[in-house]
């Protein structure tokens, strides 16, 4: 490994270094998390479609819930099922396979003559949903150098976020001239965008170093790193993280080791909580539970439209910001609105305010200081962290495993919501969703440490250290590429 390592530094003295760095890394950033985009359609676009696909096929409550969810299953097995994949062919090879799925899985959504069809193609296309969301975070935070990694990983949350307001505006200014089946089927389009775009972007340097050796990640570190010094110093800690490497580190047995353990436990964690404490049902279930409220059909769209503009504007935000506030700062500034918010929506619901009045349009307001605080807070670290806090061997089934518990809680609430009104009511359902956001507070704040700023090998040291705690200050500052740079400049001067 050491002939290697010299080798691999040699590569780096004799590289070429590319003008053009810093565009490749933001183009493999923008393009893979367009698939968040295709995420966000996929499922967002049901919020607009299930009052045509209920007219058109005659459904019951219990057949919406099955449709609405049913992409949540295939999500599940997507998620679940990539990482064999993602190990063995690579992270952008997994990309290419799950937006030709979404192709596929679009298309069939569109043409399904009948609910028991619609529902077998929404689970098909789930496993792309599943599959995107374990890879793509992954790919980017392997790409991304850690100044950086924040702003670049929660792309995916913002391309998310242009999804659903995309689903939503199409669903209220297009569902009558178009009808559902067009809405479905548009989002093919950008698959297949991805699909061709991939085969022009960067490996993962990470998986390249396990995978192909040290002198490829190289060539793949300097088609997206602008500093000689920068590449030198990260293949130099790839290289420390790849010959620490054990057998029983790789894969799933891997997550068994006792040293992960704190790691499992912050991101599954937050995994859970991303999506039980009751964002997605705002998104599926908005027009549904308004008019139930007394809502036209229009206006309950329209505030279905507000509530992706509110998600996509915070999480835009969060990008820009999560580098500089943090990960763990940032769910603890915003989490407790969340809990304010939820607690007022259920009052406002409790008193069953009249038509028009002052206090039904205060379900609007509340409606949207939620999505202000969940979308803006634990919804930006949600799927980062799951991209960042697992050491390199176990990597790929880490992530697997993250999305998994995102997908199994996100159908959980999916499932269960229209059924849970039932049983008590649409305040105690916003009373209940208020406790998982507080309970999800007390977890980060005892088991969520700060990862902003460190690389992926230093926050694998921490853990085999024994000393990855909210309370550890255990990651050195990190040098952004800049600064890294104007080192060199003064160092060959």
């Amino acid at each position: 490994m050491k002939t290697e390592k010299k080798h691999a530094l040699d590569a780096v003295k004799n590289l070429e270094m590319s003008p053009n760095a810093n565009r490749v890394l933001w183009a493999a950033a923008f393009v893979s998390a367009i698939c968040g985009g295709l995420y966000g359609y996929d499922t967002g676009i049901i919020s607009g479609a299930l009052l045509l696909i209920t007219k058109d096929f005659h459904l019951t409550a219990g057949q919406e819930e099955m449709v609405t969810s049913a992409i949540l299953v295939g999500a599940v097995l997507g998620a679940m099922g990539i990482s064999w994949l993602s190990e063995k062919f690579g992270r952008r090879v997994s990309v290419m396979v799950v937006t030709a799925v979404f192709v596929v899985g679009a298309v069939a959504c569109g043409q399904a003559p009948d609910v028991t069809t619609l529902v077998v193609a929404r689970v098909f296309l789930g496993l792309a949903v599943g599959g995107a969301t374990q890879v793509v975070p992954t790919y980017i935070s392997e790409l991304a150098p850690a100044a950086k990694r924040g702003n670049l990983v929660t792309l995916f949350n913002v391309a998310i976020g242009v999804g659903i307001f995309l689903a939503n505006l199409v669903g209220f200014t297009m569902r009558d001239a178009w009808g559902w089946r067009p809405m479905v089927m548009i989002a093919a389009g950008p698959a297949a965008f991805v699909f061709i775009c991939m085969f022009f972007l960067p490996k993962s340097p990470r998986w390249t170093a396990e995978n192909e050796g040290l002198t490829s990640a190289v060539e793949q570190l300097g088609r997206v790193r602008s500093s000689r010094k920068a590449i030198q110093r990260e293949i130099t800690e790839i290289h420390e993280s790849v010959v620490g490497m054990e057998d029983d580190e790789r894969g799933w047995k891997g997550l068994m080791l006792p040293w992960v353990r704190p790691a499992l436990v912050a991101a599954l964690g937050i995994a859970f909580f991303t999506q039980a404490g009751g964002l997605e049902m705002m998104i599926y279930y908005t027009p549904t539970f308004l008019s139930d409220a007394g809502f036209g059909q229009s206006s309950a769209l329209l505030t279905s439209l507000g509530v992706a503009m509110v998600y996509l504007v915070m999480t835009l935000l969060g990008c820009l910001f999560v580098d500089r506030i943090g990960r763990r700062r940032l769910v603890l500034i915003m989490g407790p609105g969340s809990v304010l918010s939820l607690l007022g929506l259920g009052l406002v619901f409790a008193l069953h305010p009249d038509k028009g009045s002052v206090g039904s349009w205060m379900i609007v307001v509340f409606l949207l200081l939620f999505m202000v605080f969940n979308s803006g807070g634990i919804q930006v670290v949600g799927w980062l962290l799951g991209a960042e806090l697992f050491p390199l061997p176990m990597r790929a089934a880490a992530t697997s495993v993250h999305a998994g518990v995102l997908w199994g809680a996100d159908l959980l609430v999916t499932a269960t919501a229209l059924t849970l009104v039932q049983l008590i009511s649409l305040g105690g359902t916003m009373w209940l969703y208020a406790g998982v956001n507080l309970a999800s507070v007390v977890f980060v704040y005892f088991f969520v440490p700060e990862t902003a700023g460190a690389t992926l090998e230093e926050i694998e040291s921490a853990l085999r250290r024994g000393d990855f705690t909210p309370t550890a200050q255990n990651h050195r500052r990190i040098l952004t590429e800049d600064e890294v740079a104007r080192q060199d400049g003064a160092e060959m001067a």
